[in-house]
């Protein structure tokens, strides 16, 4: 396994984190797997012998149960393994139970740590940006968290860049705990987070960490042009995400990693994950497993290196349409770029000069 810090910390983090969206026998949340509590301690426990330091969870995945199954599938190994957890999502029908205020947050929290049977958690994301509760507030609670010994570090998730940047800006003018990482949905199908989230947690001193990096198993090798979709993948059940904006062009990328898998004898989940994992800006990737095959499978991909040729055909059909300000950036701007947004500006300019 390999390790990489995590932003303006310390604290180094495997390249794979094993997720748990699929973890727990809610009604909303067992079509992604349902994996009872056996089954999830097994994979955590190969997940933990093959090198992987970090589990992450949430309060909102199987609304607790997954905190619990963890919970449960740690004892005697909890200080073996980093614990991440998110909290911003409703924990009931009450007003105040939702969001990142100081009263939700430290609920939250206190909640989490009870389901999880831990005293502290390792990480802890704001699972969503709060556009009411001043963001001081949410600042302030977290860093009393963090000095009260109940969280370590903190993070947020699905955040758009200027959040990010205002997150860690505000954080530091009020000497205030930073966060250290972010988690966002970034995939060869789905590069969005290039324009704008990925640069600012560069310059903000967050790593940054991929979720669902087979895009909830669209690419997964399964999912093919003119193919029935298979009912074991999350891309059979009616789970809506991800949201694709054009599926003939995810079709074409998919035929791509397929055939740089096929030509390499190795699965398209461990293409995906290898590109992913050497993408600029990036820490790690949390996956997750219904089963040890899949398990197995995935952690291959920290020894799988692609050429700069099987790179470059998945770099060219991924390549997303050029926004403004990058393409006039990317025409006139390269002299002086910034560390943050340069890995991308040569994509948009090879795409501006194709056009």
């Amino acid at each position: 396994m390999q390790y990489r810090k995590i932003g303006n910390s310390g604290l180094r983090v495997s390249r794979l984190v094993l997720g748990t969206l699929n973890v727990g026998s809610h009604e909303q949340f067992a079509p992604l797997g349902g994996l009872d509590q056996p089954t999830a301690q097994r994979l955590i426990e190969i997940a933990m012998d093959a090198g992987v330091n970090m589990i992450d969870t949430a309060d909102l995945y199987s609304h607790g149960q997954a905190e619990e199954i963890v919970g449960a599938s740690l004892k005697g190994r909890r200080d073996d393994v980093l614990i991440a957890t998110k909290a911003r999502f409703p924990s009931g029908a009450g007003p105040n139970d939702a969001g990142s205020s100081r009263f939700h947050l430290t609920r939250a929290v206190e909640a989490s740590l009870r389901r999880l049977g831990t005293d502290h958690i390792d990480l802890l994301y704001l699972h969503q940006w709060d556009g009411e509760t001043p963001l001081e507030e949410t600042l302030q609670t977290l860093d009393q968290l963090v000095r009260d010994g109940k969280v370590r570090y903190t993070g947020v998730s699905n955040f758009s860049g200027w959040q990010v940047a205002k997150t860690a800006a505000v954080a530091r003018a009020h000497n205030l705990i930073p966060p250290i990482a972010q988690q966002v949905y970034y995939t060869p199908e789905a590069r969005e987070a290039e324009y704008e989230i990925i640069p600012a947690a560069v310059d903000s001193g967050l790593g940054t960490l991929v979720w669902s990096p087979l895009g909830q198993s669209l690419l997964s090798g399964k999912v093919r042009r003119g193919r029935p979709v298979p009912p074991t993948t999350r891309q059979g059940t009616d789970w809506p995400e991800p949201y694709v904006t054009d599926r003939e062009r995810a079709f074409d990328i998919i035929d791509v990693l397929v055939c740089v898998a096929e030509d390499r004898g190795v699965s398209v989940p461990q293409v995906v994950l290898s590109w992913l994992l050497n993408r600029p800006g990036i820490t790690g990737a949390v996956f997750g497993a219904r089963n040890e095959d899949q398990l197995r499978d995935d952690l291959a991909a920290v020894d799988l290196v692609l050429t700069e040729d099987e790179t470059r055909q998945i770099d060219e059909v991924t390549q997303p349409a050029v926004q403004y300000p990058f393409w006039h950036r990317a025409m006139l701007a390269t002299d002086r770029p910034d560390r943050g947004e340069a890995p991308y500006l040569d994509g948009y300019a090879s795409t501006i000069a194709r056009s």
